[in-house]
């Protein structure tokens, strides 16, 4: 038997030999050669080394619960003593009067034999007793080396993992049609669908602190209903590429290439830096209201802030270093171009669609909040909006987006749900050539098609372990972007939604939802063109 393979045998009986490691009483009850390879994936035998050799116990006086009078006194001393192969645990105790198993019997017998010059009658008795479970151990060590090795031949990397995510939603809004600002119908979009959604996440790390994510992004939605941002009805599942905004296509293309490292010796601040990064993902979304469906509720109900913009950028994220378990403030920077690939416009090029977002927030256990801002330029939009409240900013038009969130979640899981909501306010200047700015009415040198001043609220509950452990249920409600003139109608939204947890992979999440005043054209809510109805889907979703 080679030394690595007694060292692992050692290591099983950490309840005398090394505290350091994974309980063998735990390891048994997994039974299996599950639990060994899950066992031997978290040790390592050089760290068992050092420690042994910083630990080991020379005199059975160094355990504070060992006395004379125990009647295994004589035999403990000889072990340690004579033997020098028992430690103990790190509080300095033997606890002797804790259960042992067969196993760790086995083990610790291993873990002295080197240590053994003279082979007693005794000993040779202990061996043929355990000879069973010496055997089954070695067996299940000879096994786990092979299928390491094995792996180590076939791994794609040793630096990244592959995190997969689909999802297969069933839905529709029926009776739901566009129409033009004279009343004519441009389309009808109220059959039931059937929709999927591929996310395949690249994570490497080089350090272990550091992440460079490439995912690469399959879907086949449709502007309407469910595909477009610039519609409360917008799904979070349904995106599209990048310029082939909801046209169903299933190509594949890159979502995200961004590279996210820490700085400083406390290691509290993060750096990213992106050719195709979202600006969401470098901030803090404050809420515990989660059905990820309507993408409205998905960006807190506060999405002149919290836009998504995606495009190629670079942010800051710093959160104040505190023990464990306490309260911290957080603060994010981060800037995203939406054109900052185009050689015409460029990264910087405020005509390409520029957007800042900058928060501050407080995180305690079981609530938080924050502050956020964003500047949007000439391209930039509010997202999932209503009518013109979700239209790009026209020429020499600007933005300026200002929300607070919070959320309250109960200690205990009950009959008491969490508490999320948010409200936004976004102003919309346009600066034309003549050098003056209007607030809050559409460009006038893009013909009155930019977009308007807006605002917009949300609340949503949530039950965590709703009837079942592990199930969710919320409800959310309320108004997406709108124009704050009088002429525009004010939309209300209103979801709800069950998710079952089939298993730690699987959820099904069947949800309703109803919307009123929802404007059917980016124009027409001015002109009394709206729909109101009842709409849900049911999203299934595989994680591996």
């Amino acid at each position: 038997m080679n030394l690595s393979k007694k060292l692992v045998l050692a290591l099983a009986g950490t309840g005398l030999v090394a505290p350091m490691a994974a309980s063998a009483q735990e390891i048994a009850a997994v039974n299996g050669r599950a639990a060994v390879n899950e066992y031997m994936q978290q040790q390592d035998v050089d760290t068992f080394k050092a420690w042994a050799s910083r630990n080991q116990v020379t005199s059975v006086n160094q355990f504070s619960d060992v006395k004379p009078t125990d009647w295994a006194y004589q035999a403990l001393s000889n072990l340690v003593e004579k033997y020098g192969c028992v430690a103990g645990y790190p509080d300095g105790k033997f606890k002797g009067a804790q259960a042992m198993t067969r196993f760790e019997a086995a083990a610790l017998l291993n873990a002295c034999l080197d240590r053994v010059t003279e082979k007693t009658d005794e000993l040779q008795k202990l061996l043929d007793e355990f000879d069973k479970e010496l055997t089954i151990l070695t067996a299940r060590v000879d096994g786990l080396e092979s299928k390491v090795g094995k792996l180590q031949a076939q791994q794609f990397s040793t630096t990244t993992k592959l995190r997969g995510e689909a999802s297969m939603i069933l839905g529709g809004i029926p009776g739901y049609t566009t129409e033009n600002s004279l009343g004519t119908t441009t389309g009808r979009y109220g059959n039931t669908t059937f929709n999927y959604d591929l996310r395949l996440n690249f994570d490497t790390s080089y350090t272990g602190q550091d992440l460079l994510r490439t995912r690469l992004r399959s879907g086949n939605f449709l502007s309407a209903p469910f595909g477009s941002s610039s519609t409360p009805f917008k799904l979070d599942k349904a995106e599209s590429s990048q310029g082939t905004t909801g046209n169903g296509s299933s190509n594949i293309w890159v979502d995200r290439l961004y590279y996210t490292f820490p700085v400083g010796s406390a290691k509290n601040t993060k750096i990213t830096i992106g050719a195709l990064v979202r600006n969401t993902e470098m901030a803090w979304l404050p809420t515990a209201y989660k059905s990820d469906v309507l993408d409205v509720f998905t960006t807190i109900g506060t999405t002149g802030v919290y836009n998504k913009a995606t495009g190629q950028g670079f942010g800051i994220q710093w959160q104040q270093k505190v023990e464990k378990g306490k309260p911290f403030f957080v603060a994010n920077a981060n800037y995203v171009s939406l054109s900052g690939n185009q050689s015409d416009l460029g990264v910087f090029n405020s005509k390409g669609g520029s957007n800042v977002l900058a928060q501050l927030g407080y995180k305690a256990n079981n609530w938080g909040a924050a502050f956020g801002y964003r500047y949007g330029t000439q391209g930039t939009a509010m997202r999932d909006g209503n009518g013109q409240a979700a239209t790009a900013m026209g020429l020499d038009q600007y933005s300026n987006s200002i929300a607070f969130n919070a959320y309250w979640q109960p200690t205990k899981t009950g009959i008491v749900p969490s508490l999320s909501a948010g409200y936004a306010y976004n102003f919309v200047s346009d600066c034309g050539s003549g050098g003056g700015c209007n607030t809050g009415v559409a460009s006038s040198t893009s013909n009155g098609t930019g977009a308007l001043s807006s605002k917009s609220w949300f609340v949503g509950l949530q039950w965590d372990n709703a009837f079942i452990k592990s199930n969710a249920a919320g409800v959310a409600f309320g108004q997406p972007s709108y124009a704050a003139g009088p002429a525009q109608n004010a939309p209300w939204l209103v979801e709800w939604f069950y998710r079952f947890q089939v298993s730690d992979n699987i959820s099904v999440t069947p949800t309703l939802f109803y919307g009123s005043g929802i404007a059917n054209g980016s124009s027409n809510a001015q002109n009394g063109k709206t729909f109101s109805g009842l709409g849900g889907v049911i999203q299934t979703t595989f994680k591996f």
